[in-house]
């Protein structure tokens, strides 16, 4: 990776901080909505929301051996992440229910999009091998909604309803670790990765692309 100016590398660490606080919110969210779909007591919104939110950053985390979690690092975002239960637990009602969850699957694939970009970047800054990389952006990307469905005793998502997730996020990564090697600045690599991610996703969304289903027939 090529060295950067002081100034690039204090902008770099404020943008993939910006992009962590957007994925995190964008994936509490998604969290806090099954969670009340769920009727879960105030402590399992909490919980559920928290581990969509930090569930794949902290595995990450755990497996770079990066000390503190981003989330420690940045504890601010605890308080956020108890505001934002509280005040959907005041103010959430089950009419809201239909609408929100279509609504979110447009945060939900921003959310995909910018942990992937910056999960991925992460481990290439640790001089991790392009397809550790790779998968590393994308653990960070689908983890935490893997952890929300199945303590809200559900196949998860990602693997179950045969739209393209995951493999959006495999997708978006290559392209950081392409650009990366192009030794072009990395804020290239994170908003190209991120768009990539983000639009096929939404393409994905948008005209009902399905992955093929396991076939066991006689």
């Amino acid at each position: 990776m090529q060295s950067l100016p002081l100034s690039n590398v204090l902008s770099l660490s404020n943008a993939q901080i910006a992009i962590e606080a957007a994925a995190t919110l964008a994936f509490a969210i998604s969290g806090l909505i099954e969670a009340a779909r769920k009727r879960l007591d105030a402590v399992g919104v909490v919980m559920v929301a928290g581990l969509a939110a930090f569930g794949g950053g902290t595995l990450r985390d755990v497996l770079l051996d990066r000390r503190p979690f981003f989330w420690v690092e940045h504890a601010g975002w605890l308080w956020l992440l108890l505001a934002l239960c509280v005040a959907a637990m005041l103010f959430l009602r089950d009419r809201h229910f239909a609408l929100t969850e279509h609504a979110m699957q447009w945060p939900d694939a921003l959310g995909l999009g910018l942990f992937t970009a910056t999960g991925t970047q992460i481990a290439l800054d640790a001089s991790m091998p392009p397809i550790v990389a790779v998968l590393m952006g994308m653990m960070t990307a689908v983890f935490g909604g893997v952890l929300r469905d199945i303590v809200c005793n559900e196949i998860p998502r990602a693997f179950s309803d045969h739209q393209p997730y995951a493999i959006c996020s495999f997708a978006g990564a290559w392209v950081i670790v392409g650009v990366d090697a192009l030794q072009a600045p990395d804020w290239v690599g994170l908003t190209a990765g991120a768009a990539v991610a983000i639009l096929l996703r939404l393409g994905a969304l948008h005209t009902g692309w399905k992955l093929p289903a396991w076939r066991s027939g006689d």
